[in-house]
């Protein structure tokens, strides 16, 4: 350890009172603080060479935001560079208006070498699985960094599915010419079912639909058992007035999954409103509380009772579903 790197942690440690595990956290606050800031991380470094028990005992099995930071570094230290950009990804998708991403190793041969498509891909969607708000200018300078590493990733080890998830993150982040490039490199590399599930995601951010339903096709075709594309195409043409259509595609999609619980709500929705059909009304109230999401379902009680003359005691019934009673 040099004489400054000493000083430096010497002084860490009497701040925090002489406790590592205080250190740690003290150091993780100000990388979020800058996280392009390359001092916080030799410290980290230093720190762990000099009480290596006591900084794993602060990050095992991490829970707080600041140990998924630290936890990250570490891991890229320790040449996981899989788990480190998990890690990362976590940080970012709970707390995108830091720019996390421009931390000094993710930009470092060391990672971006070794990082796989699959890691960085699963990294990718820890992002997106939180639902971040990250369309806008700001967010997309903050996220280059990570464009860049999905770049250089897929050059060096294209895999379709993988390239195709991670062009989920440019769709949130709109840019949506980069997802669709992206999703059209993966078909250069193989064509399979989920890049044409994610292009149609973007179409549809797109506003059209037309293209959206011709990506949901060119799925069904390649996977032709698989129900949720029946539910994607039947919830389209659902959108589009056309309720009839909407309930033969669900049929089909129970042929191939008859007891799926969601499916079978839609299909009894789709039939209510196409043919006035009270009892099938009467099964989708029934079905409703089963349906695991919430806005769905009640998007699914809003169509059968549209435009439909149903009984007031049926409506009454449907609204006190939809209120959770």
């Amino acid at each position: 350890m040099s004489k400054s790197a000493s000083l430096a942690i010497a002084q860490v440690l009497a701040h925090c009172g002489g406790a590592p595990g205080e250190a740690v956290e003290y150091l993780a606050q100000a990388i979020a603080q800058g996280p392009d800031d390359p001092e916080p991380y030799k410290l980290l470094s230093e720190l762990r060479r000099k009480s290596p028990e006591e900084v794993a005992e602060a990050v095992a099995a991490p829970s707080s935001l600041w140990q998924f930071v630290v936890d990250a570094y570490l891991n890229f230290l320790d040449g996981h560079p899989d788990q480190a950009a998990l890690r990362l990804g976590a940080v970012i998708g709970y707390h995108p208006d830091v720019a996390w991403a421009s931390a000094p190793w993710f930009a470092d041969e060391r990672f971006l070498g070794a990082v796989t498509a699959a890691g960085l891909a699963d990294a990718t969607l820890n992002i997106t699985d939180h639902g971040p708000e990250m369309d806008n200018d700001a967010a997309r300078d903050r996220m280059g960094p990570w464009f860049r590493a999905i770049d250089v990733v897929c050059e060096r080890e294209p895999v379709a599915e993988a390239m195709a998830r991670m062009a989920i993150l440019l769709r949130i982040c709109g840019r949506t010419d980069a997802s669709l490039a992206l999703c059209d490199r993966a078909d250069s590399v193989d064509r399979v079912m989920f890049t044409e599930v994610v292009r149609a995601g973007t179409w549809r951010r797109l506003g059209d639909r037309r293209q959206t339903a011709a990506a949901f096709r060119r799925a069904l075709e390649l996977d032709p058992t698989n129900w949720s594309l029946y539910l994607d195409l039947a919830d389209l043409a659902a959108e589009d007035g056309d309720f009839a259509e909407a309930a033969d595609l669900v049929r089909q999609g129970l042929e191939h999954e008859p007891e799926e619980i969601t499916l079978r709500a839609a299909g009894a929705a789709y039939r209510a409103r196409a043919e006035g059909s009270v009892t099938d009304l009467d099964l989708l109230l029934e079905l409703a509380p089963e349906v695991p999401h919430a806005g769905y379902r009640d998007g699914l009680i809003e169509h059968a009772i549209g435009a439909r003359d149903f009984p007031a005691d049926r409506i009454a019934a449907a609204r006190r579903v939809q209120d959770g009673d």
